[in-house]
């Protein structure tokens, strides 16, 4: 098992990254989404991410002891009609395997996404974990309302502000497995060829409707129809084994992380705790939540996990950092852990 840490555009500093080293990562999952307006980039917003930005910031890594595992998330801009089986599919598939043969030049080793309409929403944040730490949650009562999602938008982000009035409508089931069977079809011979996983993570929240779109694995079970989709060991899960946690499905997550890791399917890990189930749960430290840590990390240790764990949010203290320091406590209690599990 190794330690690693996922940075959001903003956190792709040099210092972050020495911060990282500093903290016991080693291995890192870069959430790529923003980053081109970030460094000020002259290309069109559809324009991909090129080898000479990826090497770059691959050699910043490197340079701080840190190795460029993942990338997380396609740029909205990058995908939209793959999602939508719009005018541009065929050319935005195009991009999208050319990216992976691009990370597959670079050595990174997987490609992490999230094949939903309406994505992460509506969660709140407050002080909800241990001492008042400042955390996200979902809770029914404070949830907005599930209005359709307007056209120009898709995954919560606006890629066309002179879309016409109106909304996507529905999307049923059976066309959103169709769109996302094409998908791996296209892709995965791809990904095989340049030797790069792409790994999906759960529906998060956790429902099988939102904003009037179905969604892919909302339960833990969902995941075998999933893989048989199309077996490869190039077609995995980005194991979010909090959003696993917060289901209510036929396995619990202990099942989950024991059948998944038997069968070789998970690239890597959202290794956090959470307290509840949907349609009410809070993040909690990786110490408090309903979830043994511990238990859950001796399973992966069991199964021969060799994948990266990543705390990928964590409560935020009360302290000049605040990220910085969650993140910190969170990565410290990882690497004692493992470090005793390993050495029994």
């Amino acid at each position: 098992m190794r330690i690693g840490i996922g940075l959001y555009p903003h956190l792709l500093t040099t210092d972050n990254f020495k911060f990282a080293a500093q903290a016991g990562a080693t291995h890192v999952v870069a959430h790529l989404p923003g980053w081109a307006k970030r460094v000020g980039r002259a290309l069109p917003p559809e324009a991909m991410w090129t080898y000479e930005e990826l090497a770059s910031l691959k050699s910043a890594l490197n340079a701080e002891g840190l190795e460029f595992y993942a990338i997380e998330n396609f740029e909205v801009d990058h995908w939209y009609d793959v999602l939508l089986d719009g005018p541009k599919r065929d050319e935005q598939i195009a991009n999208l395997q050319e990216l992976l043969r691009t990370m597959g030049r670079l050595g990174i080793e997987v490609m992490g996404y999230n094949f939903s309409y309406a994505n992460v929403w509506g969660r709140v944040h407050g002080p909800y974990a241990r001492g008042g730490a400042r955390t996200p949650a979902y809770l029914e009562a404070q949830a907005p309302e599930q209005t359709p999602i307007p056209k120009g938008t898709v995954w919560s982000v606006q890629y066309d502000p002179n879309a016409p009035e109106g909304d996507i409508g529905t999307v049923s089931e059976e066309v959103l497995w169709e769109r996302y069977t094409r998908f791996l079809h296209d892709m995965i011979p791809v990904a095989e060829e340049a030797n790069v996983r792409l790994a999906m993570h759960p529906a998060d929240p956790p429902f099988g409707v939102l904003r009037g779109t179905h969604r892919l694995v909302w339960k833990p079970e969902q995941y075998q129809k999933f893989f048989d989709l199309y077996p490869s060991h190039h077609h995995c899960a980005e194991f979010c084994q909090g959003t696993i946690a917060e289901m209510n499905g036929e396995m619990d997550v202990y099942q989950a992380i024991d059948t998944y890791t038997a069968q070789k399917k998970i690239a890597y890990v959202h290794f956090r705790n959470v307290r509840g189930m949907v349609p009410n749960y809070i993040e909690e430290f990786v110490d408090t939540g309903d979830v043994d840590m511990v238990k859950a990390l001796r399973i992966y240790h069991k199964n021969g996990f060799d994948g990266v764990l990543i705390p990928d949010h964590a409560p935020e203290m009360t302290c000049g950092a605040p990220w910085h320091a969650g993140i910190a406590y969170t990565l410290g209690w990882m690497r004692a852990a493992i470090g005793i599990i390993e050495s029994e």
